[in-house]
């Protein structure tokens, strides 16, 4: 975790809150993989977490299949991190202080949108919005559908762009509460 923080801290100093874009894999239970990005919101020893609407596509193939997989890529670092690892819900209490630090627009969307659904037209989202807005107005309260995921990392893998396709690539793996690392071929 010190490397993944030393690694993240010289991202974000070279993007901003951008080094916090992540791609989250799961797969839903047959098996068929879906990927997209998501933002980074905490990491520590506990893992790695971020908050979405629980009714979402991912909600669902994560409550068939608690394991996903993370990617970050920094560019101009020219470095990446895999992560993977069982998935569990954080604790209410946790959604309740990180839906307070959102700003109200947003708390506001996740009451108008119905996350991965059909959409009629983008007027509906923003009747929705408008709605979401009269009812609440600047004091908008978390939604029972909307709540955050933390991802216990099993594997970290660093990747560290090199000349000549030559990258050096080390993989640590939790085996019960140790870590080992291995040095991987490019």
């Amino acid at each position: 975790m010190e490397r993944f923080r030393r690694w993240w801290e010289e991202a974000r100093t070279a993007l901003g809150e951008e080094a916090d874009v992540m791609v989250v894999a799961t797969a839903d239970a047959d098996g068929r993989p879906s990927a997209r990005n998501v933002i980074l919101r905490g990491f520590g020893p506990k893992g790695f977490t971020f908050f979405t609407n629980l009714r979402s596509r991912k909600a669902r193939e994560l409550a068939s299949t608690p394991y996903a997989a993370l990617v970050l890529y920094w560019s101009p670092t020219g470095r990446q991190v895999r992560i993977e690892g069982q998935v569990d819900r954080t604790a209410r209490e946790e959604d309740e202080v990180y839906w307070r630090t959102r700003p109200v627009g947003a708390r506001l969307a996740a009451w108008a949108s119905a996350q991965s659904e059909l959409l009629v037209s983008r007027d509906e989202l923003i009747r929705a919005h408008d709605e979401a807005l009269r009812r609440f107005g600047e004091d908008v309260p978390l939604p029972d559908h909307w709540g955050g995921y933390r991802v216990i990392p099993e594997t970290i893998e660093f990747w560290q762009r090199r000349e000549h396709r030559l990258h050096d690539r080390i993989r640590y793996e939790r085996i019960a509460d140790a870590w080992t690392a291995n040095r991987l071929a490019p």
